[in-house]
């Protein structure tokens, strides 16, 4: 029988997960009562719920596959369904099935790679995410919704917002890889310099978060395809790997 303390472990890092998926869902009424930008800084504290659930689950040993699957099914209600309704609402409503559609094919991406990734999760190198996060990818799309609340005329644009939209949802189940920095050896050289970055971000986004959230997204977002465009021959075959058929069939 499991002891009290390894109960609460076990625990811990669900509520996390719980905490995210209840941000999504309320960042979805927000959306549908106009109140864009609450339902979109809901939706940054989701996302740091769902980046404490994993490591809180790491430091108590607590990794299971109950909980793999309760974070991805978190996820699509959190940085699928929620992001795609709010863009629809702040910015597609008129359009009729147009807007639905754009919509909805980020929320269909935003899916296919929560799928893709859970099926390669023992297969990928951790030093790439292949695609874009869905986490980054809801965070590109509030920062835009942000950015639109504070310049109005960022609504009138409405092709470039299209795009922007479908731009985010093709990266994500794109097999362009994005630096996860799990491993990166500078970060782990300089973690006094890194803690200082990180604190200045924060405090940045805490002052100025309808402009920051947007730049700090599009910026990583950039950067992850300007390094892929450069260094495309040596990163051609981070996410090749053979499957246990054809190792099978090499084996004999």
């Amino acid at each position: 029988m499991i002891d009290q303390p390894k109960r609460l472990a076990f625990f811990l890092p669900n509520t996390f997960t719980a905490l995210n998926m209840a941000c999504g869902f309320a960042s979805i009424i927000m959306a549908w009562k106009g109140q864009f930008y609450n339902a979109s800084m809901i939706l940054l504290l989701g996302a740091i719920f769902d980046s404490v659930d994993g490591r809180v689950a790491r430091m108590t040993g607590t990794q299971s596959q109950f909980g793999e699957q309760f974070d991805s099914i978190s996820d699509v209600v959190s940085f699928g369904m929620a992001p795609a309704f709010l863009v629809y609402n702040c910015f597609f409503k008129d359009l009729g099935r147009l807007g639905m559609v754009v919509s909805f094919l980020y929320l269909l991406c935003g899916a296919l790679r929560l799928a893709r990734f859970n099926a390669n999760i023992d297969k990928v190198s951790s030093d790439y995410f292949q695609g874009l996060p869905i986490p980054t990818a809801a965070l590109g799309l509030v920062g835009y919704v942000l950015l639109a609340i504070e310049f109005h005329l960022i609504k009138t644009l409405t092709p470039f917002t299209i795009f922007y939209v479908v731009l985010y949802s093709l990266l994500m189940i794109s097999n362009i890889p994005f630096y996860s920095f799990k491993n990166a050896t500078w970060v782990k050289t300089h973690k006094k310099r890194v803690l200082a970055i990180i604190f200045l971000l924060l405090a940045l986004i805490f002052t100025y978060e309808q402009l920051m959230i947007g730049v700090i997204t599009g910026a990583y977002v950039l950067g992850g395809l300007v390094y892929f465009i450069t260094h495309k021959g040596a990163l051609e075959d981070v996410f090749s790997w053979k499957s246990e058929n054809d190792e099978i069939n090499e084996s004999n």
